[in-house]
């Protein structure tokens, strides 16, 4: 029976994980397998591998041929190698001691490349966090800058329109004044009528004149006369009583 190492698709749609497994090559992709290897999740940054060295290096050694997908993972976890290593003693070419010596140093080199690779991620995601928030930063000032401004240029304008108006007041006072100077100068006339009202009684000395006339008026009329002529009617009338 054929044994094939290759991928079995797990997750949610857009979030796919895969198990690393041994099957037959003649079963389907997610049908049933002879033993679950690893797990292989890419949605992780970087990607997570987990492999079983020693059981993916024992069904290697007994003939099971990997996809391409899964060589690559086996190769990133040092299956591959493992597995020439393991060549490598059959053969004769050096002990089982050197061959894990050998794999050892790679997992530690590999291992340090991963460590590298990861705090270089961190090291972008931190710059990439400080450039957002610096951008942020940026924007924030930009929006009080212009609120200031338009601030500015507000009061700028009522501090104009006050100038404008004061300005409007001081030329309209001496126009004012000019008014209230000439005002008095209309007003002019108000003596004249004093003069006309001193004039007055200087026409009115007429009246002493009539009054000096009523007085000689009674002088002149025939009041006298009359009382004359009572005293001689009486004269006259006392005749009558002698005849």
């Amino acid at each position: 029976m054929p044994v094939r190492i290759r991928l079995q698709r797990h997750g949610k749609k857009g979030k796919p994980f895969y198990w690393v497994v041994a099957a037959d090559s003649r079963s389907p992709r997610d049908g049933r397998y002879l033993e679950k290897l690893g797990v292989y999740n890419p949605n992780t940054n970087p990607a997570t591998v987990e492999i079983n060295v020693d059981a993916s290096v024992k069904w290697l050694d007994n003939g099971a041929q990997p996809s391409d997908t899964a060589r690559t993972l086996l190769s990133y976890r040092g299956v591959m190698l493992k597995h020439h290593l393991n060549g490598g003693v059959r053969k004769g070419a050096f002990s089982a001691e050197e061959a894990e010596k050998k794999f050892e140093a790679w997992l530690e080199e590999k291992q340090a490349k991963i460590q590298a690779k990861i705090e270089g991620l961190s090291a972008d995601e931190a710059k990439a966090k400080a450039a957002a928030l610096a951008a942020e930063k940026a924007v924030n000032e930009k929006r009080i800058a212009e609120a200031a401004a338009a601030e500015a240029s507000a009061e700028e304008e009522v501090a104009e329109e006050a100038a404008a108006d004061e300005t409007s007041a001081t030329e309209a006072a001496p126009e004012v004044e000019a008014a209230a100077e000439e005002a008095p100068a209309e007003e002019v006339a108000a003596p004249d009528v004093e003069a006309a009202a001193e004039e007055a009684p200087a026409e009115e000395e007429v009246a002493p004149e009539v009054e000096a006339a009523a007085e000689e008026a009674p002088a002149e009329e025939a009041a006298p006369e009359v009382e004359a002529a009572a005293e001689e009617a009486p004269a006259e009338e006392g005749e009558t009583p002698a005849e």
